[in-house]
């Protein structure tokens, strides 16, 4: 039980009412209380003091007790001169509650720090016309999660408040399936498995995501579709949504997705290939693969507000494909191999 004693614009106070003790950070999230709209958001409200217990700045960490007093400043949302930009849009899937864009590698999410426009966020403010959620984070509106600058592929727009609440919460609580597809440097093995660690940010490049002792829990799924000499196609099911988390898994166990040009390196491509295809493969690298070689490429979950079944898949794009004829000329393991659309369309009856 707990007890809510006043929600007034900026602040919220809550009474802790249980008699057992419970973390600061985990109680917060398990209230579910709209305007503390993700873990992150609350771990920054501690950590910028703007959650006290008893009057007090405490640690995430802290153990509550029973008749202790929570009070919550909420933080007044910066002011972005968000405009709405007419970027052309590939919507897979559109409903009045949501909608599903196909985003294309090298677009930015949402406006930050020396990226104001251009991004999704400008394009589906002039798309849908203000049909969005409000975003619960500042500049984020109708945002629900993040596909990296270079990953392309399927990306849920909410357009609602209450469509965005639900569908934060059936990520938090894993009911959304995502499927990407990547090609590694490098053949896995085992050809199938499970990547299982703790993700923190590194001292070392704030940029960077690395695999640590403590942090954040992370777990991938994968199973190699295709080999070739020296590289594979692999389907990833990422149960958990950290940053970066395909792209650090696979360097972790040593098979870093072609094209990263943050987890991986020309010169590890390079060692993998004979002296003779090593400019074959910076060609690749400079002119056809700019980015990481990962596609979000099928979502699966139940409607948020009819419970009907979605089930959708992203095409290819064609930096990916040609990547893929590539590797059939260069590289090929074996010349009856799958076609990779039959293979393709095998996965998604599976599915």
């Amino acid at each position: 039980m707990f007890w809510i004693f006043s929600i007034i614009k900026d602040k919220i106070r809550v009474v802790y009412a249980e008699p057992e003790t419970q973390r600061l950070d985990k109680y917060l999230v398990a209230l579910k209380i709209q305007e503390l709209y993700s873990r992150t958001f609350i771990e920054h409200l501690i950590e910028e003091d703007c959650i006290l217990v008893n009057l007090t700045p405490v640690k995430k960490s802290y153990l509550l007790r029973e008749g202790d007093e929570i009070l919550i400043h909420l933080p007044e949302p910066e002011p972005i001169d968000m405009q709405p930009q007419d970027i052309p849009l590939d919507v897979i899937y559109e409903d009045e509650h949501l909608a599903i864009i196909n985003k294309e590698a090298g677009m930015i999410v949402h406006p930050g720090f020396g990226n104001p426009q251009g991004t999704l966020v400008n394009a589906i403010l002039h798309h849908f016309k203000g049909n969005l959620s409000s975003g619960r984070e500042c500049n984020r509106p109708g945002i629900v999660h993040r596909l990296d600058r270079g990953t392309s592929g399927l990306i849920i727009i909410a357009k609602n408040d209450p469509t965005q609440s639900y569908l934060a919460d059936m990520f938090a609580k894993h009911k959304i399936k995502k499927t990407y597809l990547a090609i590694t440097s490098g053949v896995p093995d085992p050809l199938n498995g499970d990547i299982e660690t703790y993700l923190a940010r590194s001292n070392k490049n704030p940029r960077m995501i690395c695999v640590a002792n403590q942090g954040r829990y992370s777990f991938t799924h994968y199973e190699t579709l295709k080999t070739w000499h020296y590289f594979a196609l692999v389907k990833v099911i990422p149960t958990t949504g950290r940053m970066h988390q395909i792209r650090v898994h696979f360097a972790h166990i040593h098979y870093p997705l072609l094209g990263d040009l943050l987890y991986n390196s020309r010169r590890y491509v390079h060692s993998l290939v004979p002296q003779n295809m090593k400019r074959k493969v910076t060609e690749l690298l400079v002119n056809h693969l700019h980015h990481q070689a990962l596609h979000s490429w099928k979502l699966e979950f139940e409607h948020p507000i009819t419970n009907c079944p979605i089930s959708v898949t992203a095409p290819i794009p064609e930096d990916i494909k040609y990547t893929l004829n590539w590797l059939d000329a260069y590289f090929c393991v074996d010349t009856d191999t799958n076609n990779l659309n039959l293979l393709l369309e095998e996965e998604t009856k599976i599915g």
